[in-house]
């Protein structure tokens, strides 16, 4: 099981300080010397709070870097400079903070399929943020998506009997996904609480994200011990 760190919250703490140093690159060394197996920014077409050269600090310090990004051909060229292990496209937002939303395919299907084709040229992998839904993952598969990001936010603060229910949903789409052998990964809202509950109703899952709640943390006990105590969480 990897883990996958965002390190959006680094940046979003330079700018609410007034300060020009986000103190990205030792963030990153820490987080790898915790476990983190691969490290994330998104990035926004205002470029805020993550900026261009947040994206530039990160590619040449992490060994594994992940860019977030809204299907947008004005951050094409972003990801085609920077070149990370992984471009995850997501849902435009609409709050300036949350995780970014799941990617509607059906909705969005002539611009993800441009996206997709100009980021494959250039050799780039790609996933897609999609709601927890066969008809959403269906949607993808069509447009030969073979890495699929399973979004969680929505379900990890529903009460007990509707996040049973909507477990028992998120490992449906698992499966679907798995029988169509694509790359999954779980992201939006999870934390040390909660985490395990979803890994146990989607076992074949790959990769986990941890975002906000993972800086929060870090406030409290450091980024190392943070990112430890939840990769622990995962056992």
């Amino acid at each position: 099981m990897r883990v996958v760190a965002s390190l959006d919250g680094w940046a979003a703490m330079r700018d609410f300080a007034g300060d020009d140093r986000s103190e990205l690159a030792a963030a990153a060394s820490l987080a790898e010397l915790a476990g983190a197996d691969a490290l994330r920014l998104t990035i926004h077409e205002d470029l805020g709070p993550v900026r261009e050269t947040d994206v530039d600090t990160l590619r040449r310090t992490a060994r594994q870097m992940e860019l977030q990004m809204p299907v947008s051909q004005s951050l094409l060229k972003v990801a085609l400079e920077s070149r990370p292990d992984r471009v995850v496209l997501v849902g435009e937002r609409h709050e300036a903070s949350g995780p970014a939303p799941p990617l509607d395919a059906r909705v969005a299907e002539a611009a993800l399929g441009s996206l997709l084709r100009a980021l494959g040229e250039a050799g780039l992998r790609c996933c897609v943020r999609v709601a927890p839904d066969l008809d959403a993952i269906r949607a993808v598969h069509a447009q030969g998506v073979e890495d699929v990001e399973l979004f969680t936010g929505y379900l990890v603060d529903l009460p007990d009997a509707e996040r049973r229910a909507a477990l028992m949903a998120l490992g449906d789409t698992v499966r679907l996904a798995t029988k169509l052998r694509m790359q999954i990964a779980v992201a939006g809202g999870i934390d040390d609480c909660n985490v395990g509950e979803v890994l146990a109703s989607a076992p074949s899952v790959e990769r986990v994200v941890f975002g906000h709640a993972l800086a929060r943390r870090a406030l409290l006990v450091g980024l190392d011990r943070a990112l430890r105590d939840f990769r622990d969480r995962m056992r």
